[in-house]
């Protein structure tokens, strides 16, 4: 099971050779040796799918929010998976955050930089609230988030850290300026981060997801979808949240450690590189 430390393989694997006496594990047991993952804007959209597509590989789940108390509770309540509120884009809050996630389910092997937001305008009307805003949650976060967890990484030998940014940050958007900025920072901070982990266990991706069947984008009205969005994606259809959450499952296994400081485009072939 991808979310197990390897603790539990090999000792499956002597039992079975008789090398130690057979002993089923208990659910606690498992429980216990799962790895840890915390998943920022994990209670929503594409984030709640990441939750709980770790939740159902093995991982023990972290989902943190911004302010959407309702569907936070929401959410834990249908998936028994616990949720933390706090600001992304404030160091101070992910450090205090991310504190009380490991003191409640221990150390962080698996983190999740999904969280983020927008505010499209053009360029010329853009404020520099506007700016602020979006560099700080969807750029600024991911320094805030994994220098939380980068020590203790590097201390067990072991970790993934998985950046979601956006096809947008690959080729750029009418109106988004503030927003392509950061996704299309997302993608360097990820490679400069894996050069400088790859010797210590430790990997860094990047998922740049097309347009995917969230809110957001169900918002927007079906003949502009029909018209201008669909022709755009060869295969004719938005990805689903799900598609995402397991290309993020796949990359944080243990079995996932030759691949490092990669982007994997999951948009439909809207935009190939």
């Amino acid at each position: 099971m991808p979310g197990l430390a390897p603790g539990i393989f090999i000792w499956k694997m002597l039992s079975k050779t008789g090398i130690i006496p057979a002993h089923k594990k208990t659910i606690r047991e498992e429980f216990d040796m799962a790895r840890v993952a915390l998943v920022t804007g994990g209670t929503r959209g594409i984030g709640a799918a990441i939750s709980k597509a770790l939740k159902a590989a093995g991982y023990k789940v972290a989902a943190s929010y911004a302010g959407n108390d309702a569907a936070a509770e929401t959410f834990k309540a249908e998936t028994g998976i616990p949720v933390y509120k706090w600001d992304v884009s404030s160091f101070d809050a992910c450090a205090a955050g991310v504190k009380k996630v490991e003191a409640d389910l221990g150390p962080v092997d698996v983190l999740v930089n999904n969280a983020g937001i927008t505010k499209d305008t053009a360029f010329h009307k853009m404020t520099l609230d506007q700016w602020n805003a979006v560099i700080n949650t969807n750029l600024g976060s991911l320094f805030n988030m994994t220098r939380q967890v980068i020590e203790g990484m590097r201390a067990r030998k072991f970790g993934r850290v998985i950046n979601i940014s956006s096809v947008n940050g690959q080729k750029g958007q009418f109106g988004q300026v503030n927003y392509s900025a950061a996704k299309a920072g997302d993608i360097g901070f990820t490679k400069s981060l894996a050069l400088e982990t790859a010797k210590g266990g430790i990997t860094v991706n990047v998922i740049c997801p097309g347009y995917i069947n969230t809110e957001m984008v169900q918002a927007v009205p079906k003949e502009v979808l029909d018209k201008n969005i669909l022709p755009q994606i060869p295969v004719n259809r938005l990805g689903e949240p799900e598609e995402i959450a397991r290309s993020v499952v796949f990359l944080a296994a243990d079995d996932a450690g030759f691949i490092t400081g990669s982007t994997l485009t999951v948009n439909g072939g809207q935009y190939m590189v």
